[in-house]
């Protein structure tokens, strides 16, 4: 669980501690294996690596580095209290990449230690984007001085050392604010977790950020605002880098965690090195990115994803409705696009991931559920992700929301995308909730999902993984109450792990309740593995099967807006049709339309 330098005089004990939430019933949510790979953790432990390299706390220091993500790793607090003792109490906890939902479990990891005098930093989201958006009292961040914990706001590369040596002399500040001073990544260390950790995720999937910064504007997005809308990015060089040291350790998927990779200006020389370390020295990459719904209007940038190794693409499709992409600042998200775009991807055997977003203005339980059925029908994606529309502290919707007083939820521990945290215009609190878990049960039916697996057999994207994604993506919502992307294998719960405020239960119900919930969850998992397991099979084995074509895989024609019901029924459908239809007028006057 720990990097340990050599022998030296003194050992400075950093401890990097990536917190987890609580769920429903206050229970910390950690998993035997975790879905994804922390890369707040990967990055700090890479840049904390190198300070122990460079001896910057001195020839006579060495630096010792705890690993923790607590989603699938047990913050062992007396046995991190004990490992101070044993070093003089010299050293200092990190909580690090913490976003607003995990503000509460970060400031109740970081009591003990504080009682214990021990220093304790905590960076990420939440505190970056309250600094950024909002004045330096706002959202709790008066508890991290109470409790004496300095708060770090801004990216750690080049500025890790000045905090590791106020600590080891015992001056760590309140407050270091670098995010008017964003740094270069180029030639930064680069992101790394050593096999060990990696092990504890799904899949062997390492992660890495090969840019910052997005050019867009989306009002609910807190990216931006933290990490600013110039691009920042890692050079091909400093890729290859990170890509052979994973593959010395048996790492060879990644999930390159840039917001929109397709924004990365730098992405063309990255891939042209991937492709070389693909297909020259046989290293079988595999690659999950994110990207933009205009992505394929970039010259052969799918068809170098493809040859990279990227075999799943994440798209911020968000809605269907035009009025409601409109409201939340996300005009580069056209509707007549949609098809071309995911069409592209499935020409190259690339399965496709989409967020979409639940709350708009526009949005009430019968349009959603009008729109699930229109996505089914008529766009070829493979797997949906819903998310609540939620006031992100960081974010431009936060903060109008926050300057005008509008009540929003103060339990922080629920800014996870998946609850209702503020009023909406035409939904109830309990309407909206309501329809959030229906979502899932909406688009991930048996018959829906056979449809899937009958698409992907058509465009070749691989069954197997397709599988594996809807068993998880069809399943831990009404299992786990959890979004997928937070779920995992076997979850895990201790009795003394529930928040401070909420009652220790009786071992006698606790554990029955737990042991039995668990067997009853993993019988329905298993029936719904071998359900999709023996439909792909057969579906496979079927003659034709590579020849099957519906709506959502016809390739786009010149009377689909006059055809299909994403063009005429959805929200300002219509109005997006005739404003695409005037542009084009205006800019090719003379052509056939």
């Amino acid at each position: 669980m720990s990097h340990v330098s050599e022998a030296r005089n003194r050992r400075f004990q950093l401890i990097l501690i990536k917190p987890s939430h609580y769920d429903d019933n206050g229970y910390v949510i950690r998993w035997w294996r975790a879905m994804i790979p922390s890369n707040s953790l990967a990055a700090l432990y890479g840049i904390a690596l190198d300070c122990a390299d460079r001896e910057v706390l001195g020839a006579d220091t060495a630096i010792d580095i705890t690993v923790i993500d607590e989603t699938n790793t047990r913050v062992n607090i007396p046995m991190l209290l004990d490992q101070f003792r044993r070093n003089d109490n010299f050293g200092m906890v990190a909580l690090i990449g913490v976003q607003s939902n995990q503000y509460p479990r970060a400031l109740d990891i970081a009591r003990p230690f504080r009682d214990a005098s021990l220093p304790v930093a905590m960076g990420g989201f939440h505190v970056s984007g309250c600094l950024a958006m909002l004045d330096g009292s706002a959202v709790g961040l008066d508890a991290c001085r109470k409790m004496g914990i300095a708060m770090f706001a801004g990216e750690a590369e080049g500025r890790l050392e000045t905090v590791l040596r106020d600590a080891a002399s015992g001056q760590l500040q309140s407050l270091y604010n670098f995010m008017n001073d964003l740094p270069s990544i180029d030639g930064a260390p680069v992101p790394f977790l050593p096999k060990r950790y990696i092990e504890h995720t799904l899949g062997l999937s390492a992660s890495f950020d090969a840019g910052r910064g997005c050019p867009y504007q989306c009002s609910f997005c807190t990216i931006i605002n933290v990490q600013g809308r110039k691009s920042r990015f890692r050079s091909a060089d400093d890729v290859e880098k990170l890509v052979r040291l994973n593959w010395a350790n048996g790492i060879h998927k990644f999930f390159i965690t840039d917001d929109n990779f397709a924004r990365n200006k730098e992405w063309e020389a990255i891939f042209d090195r991937l492709i070389a370390l693909k297909e020259k020295e046989a290293i079988p990459l595999g690659l999950m990115i994110q990207v933009d719904t205009l992505c394929h209007r970039i010259e052969n940038f799918i068809e170098k994803a493809k040859r990279a190794g990227v075999t799943r693409v994440f798209i911020g499709l968000e809605n269907v409705n035009p009025d409601n992409l409109i409201a939340a600042k996300k005009a580069q998200n056209k509707i007549t696009e949609y098809r071309k775009m995911l069409l592209a991807w499935k020409e190259q055997g690339i399965m496709t991931l989409a967020g979409y977003i639940l709350g708009f203005p526009a949005d009430t339980p019968e349009t959603i559920r009008r729109d699930i059925a229109i996505i089914q029908e008529e766009l070829p994606i493979d797997v949906i992700e819903f998310f609540c529309l939620t006031p992100l502290p960081g974010s431009e919707d936060h903060q109008v929301l926050w300057k005008s007083g509008v009540e929003m939820d103060a339990d922080l521990n629920i800014y996870d995308v998946e609850h209702v945290c503020t009023a909406h215009a035409k939904m109830t609190k309990r309407e909206w909730e309501a329809i959030y878990r229906e979502a899932w049960l909406l688009y991930y039916t048996p018959k829906h999902m056979k449809t899937l697996l009958r698409r992907a057999i058509a465009t070749g994207v691989p069954v197997g993984s397709l599988v594996k994604v809807l068993v998880t993506f069809a399943t831990m919502v009404p299992l786990e109450h959890v979004h997928p992307l937070q779920s995992g294998i076997l979850r895990l719960k201790r009795r003394s792990e529930r928040r401070p405020e909420l009652p220790q239960e009786n071992p006698m119900i606790f554990w029955p309740r737990f042991v039995c919930g668990t067997l009853a969850k993993h019988v329905i998992l298993a029936a719904t593995i071998v359900r999709l397991v023996s439909t792909g099979f057969l579906i496979s084995q079927s003659p034709g099967s590579r020849k099957y074509m519906d709506r959502a895989l016809m390739p786009v024609g010149a009377d689909d807006e006059e055809k299909l019901d994403l063009f005429t029924r959805t929200t300002g459908g219509s109005a997006a049709v005739k404003h695409v239809k005037k542009i084009a007028r205006l800019t090719h006057p003379g052509q056939a339309i």
